[in-house]
């Protein structure tokens, strides 16, 4: 036999194996009738647990490669084969008299036990805490195990989860102009190994996924900021990070606002690094709110160049400007600050003349042949 109960108290202990092979099938059967008569009366029960549901009960028994729990009113769960080497590292931790969680995957086996997982157990009740961490919305340091171009892999309680690039805050988010995957997965990647104050916002246990959060518990209270701000309205604040495509600025905790390549100067500007450092602090104006982001501009807080232009410069005059760029358009020569015309490619036999006939960083004398200052337009050809 396998164990047995005291009547007087109802102890359960662990009995040695001393029946003859007959004796063991006799009391197997016995017990296989008892336990499937009972089964067949819990079953009309509606309070018998069904398939797929946890229960908790007493461990009574431990072997080498099986587990009996005393699940009352219902019978005797067993955890064995692949369910007991699924969950070894749980039942190392396991003694006789412990109350565990278990769940069902068979309501009552060939032998008449309730066949029982734990690990599956142990899963449900942590895609229930999933849920509830949802609706109680609670935060959580979660290590960030792998990245690729959509997001980051993490790992919660032995749960796989996934935090899509767009849900990470503003100082994790990937800042790269025109989403471009490869540069997206390289600043990603820098993130592997650290830890993120994150909440899970999406659970779905059949399908095994598990979705996070590092923005949900701010976004509220970042909209609400947002809507303190308008068009228009100038700002102070200190340079939080410089990309090749412009600047961030702290307007105030919690909220940034990017200030792109374009709006930082009326000049030409190649590199943000060249005019800005990291905690400098600035001003500027707001040019655009689109749902919780804010564009600004620096250079919309100086005098436009082009309204000085208007009146000293006309289609069909001289004027003389040093060559700052080449682009596949041609090349940029600028007349003053600010005030830039473009030399056309096509003015030249070919990209080798045009390079030939004009250096960077050398003046030389051009005449406007179209000039729209509205539309800071400028075109130039050459006076040989």
């Amino acid at each position: 036999m396998i164990f047995k109960k005291k009547k007087e108290n109802n102890e359960v202990l662990e009995s040695e194996d001393v029946d003859s092979d007959s004796d063991l099938a006799d009391r197997k059967n016995k017990n296989k009738k008892a336990q499937g008569k009972m089964g067949t009366i819990l079953s009309e029960s509606k309070n018998f647990p069904a398939k797929g549901d946890l229960v908790e009960g007493l461990v009574v028994a431990i072997q080498k490669s099986r587990i009996f729990v005393d699940i009352t009113p219902y019978g005797t769960g067993i955890i064995f084969g692949k369910e007991f080497i699924n969950a070894r590292d749980i039942i190392r931790n396991v003694a006789i008299g412990d109350s565990i969680s278990a769940k069902i995957i068979d309501t009552e086996n060939e032998d008449g036990y309730i066949e029982l997982s734990l690990k599956e157990a142990r899963q449900a009740i942590i895609w229930n805490e999933a849920n509830d961490a949802i609706k109680n919305k609670k935060i959580f340091d979660v290590q960030v195990k792998e990245a690729n171009k959509g997001g980051l892999m993490l790992d919660w309680k032995g749960l796989q989860g996934f935090l899509p690039a767009s849900q990470l805050s503003a100082e994790h988010y990937p800042r790269v102009e025109d989403g471009e995957k490869d540069k997206i997965l390289s600043e990603l990647r820098n993130l592997v190994g650290q830890k993120l104050s994150v909440s899970i916002i999406s659970v779905s246990p059949k399908e095994g996924k598990l979705i996070f959060s590092e923005r949900t518990p701010e976004l509220g209270g970042k909209i609400d900021m947002v809507e303190k701000y308008k068009l228009g309205d100038e700002i102070g604040g200190e340079i939080t990070g410089i990309v090749d495509f412009g600047v961030f600025i702290k307007i105030e905790e919690g909220l940034e606002g990017l200030v792109h390549i374009s709006e930082l100067d009326w000049g030409l500007v190649e590199d943000p690094k060249n005019l800005f450092k990291v905690g400098e602090t600035v001003k500027a104006k707001i040019i655009e709110i689109k749902n919780d982001k804010i564009s600004l501009s620096i250079k919309a807080l100086k005098k436009n160049p082009w309204d000085k232009a208007e009146k000293k410069y006309e289609k069909g005059k001289e004027v003389e400007g040093v060559i700052i760029k080449f682009n596949k358009h041609g090349a940029l020569a600028s007349i003053e600050e600010g005030v830039a015309g473009l030399v056309h490619i096509s003015e030249f036999a070919s990209e080798e003349e045009l390079r030939k006939a004009l250096e960077l960083g050398k003046k030389y004398k051009f005449k406007i042949s179209l000039f729209e200052p509205k539309e800071r337009k400028m075109a130039l050809s050459l006076i040989k």
